[in-house]
C-alpha cells in the first residue's frame, strides 16, 4: 500500500475515532480527531497527482506530528485510567487513540521519504 493510501486509511480511522467519541461521549472536543482526518485524507487525495505527492506528504506529515503532539498527553494518562483515577476517562482514551494513529502515520510516512531518497540515490 502505498503512503498516499496509507495517508487515507489513517485519516479515515481518525474520523470514525471521532464520530465514534462524540457519539460515546457527546462532547464536541471528542470531534477533534475528525479535523486531523479530514486534513490527512486531503493530503491523501492530492497525493495521488505525481506532481503534488512529495509536497502532500511532507504536508500530511506535518499534520500528523501537529495532531500526536498535544494528544500524547492522552498517553500520559493512561496510569491514572487504569487505576481508575482519571478525571476524564473518555478523553483519555480518545486523546491516546488519536496519538497512536498519528504516531503510526508518521512512522509510515518517514519511511516512505526514506525509501524515496534511497531511490533516487540508486537511480
Amino acid at each position: 500500500m502505498n503512503v498516499s493510501s496509507m495517508s487515507l486509511l489513517f485519516g479515515g480511522l481518525l474520523v470514525l475515532t471521532g464520530v465514534g467519541g462524540y457519539a460515546a461521549y457527546g462532547s464536541p472536543t471528542a470531534l477533534i480527531p475528525v479535523g486531523f482526518g479530514v486534513l490527512l485524507g486531503i493530503c491523501g487525495l492530492v497525493a495521488r497527482k505525481e506532481h503534488l505527492r512529495k509536497h502532500a506528504m511532507h504536508a500530511a506529515a506535518a499534520v500528523a506530528l501537529l495532531g500526536f503532539l498535544p494528544s500524547v498527553r492522552g498517553l500520559l494518562g493512561i496510569p491514572a485510567l487504569l487505576a481508575g483515577q482519571a478525571a476524564r476517562p473518555g478523553a483519555v482514551v480518545l486523546q491516546s487513540v488519536m496519538a497512536i494513529l498519528c504516531l503510526g502515520f508518521l512512522v509510515v510516512a518517514v519511511r516512505s521519504f526514506i525509501q524515496a531518497r534511497r531511490a533516487r540515490a540508486a537511480g
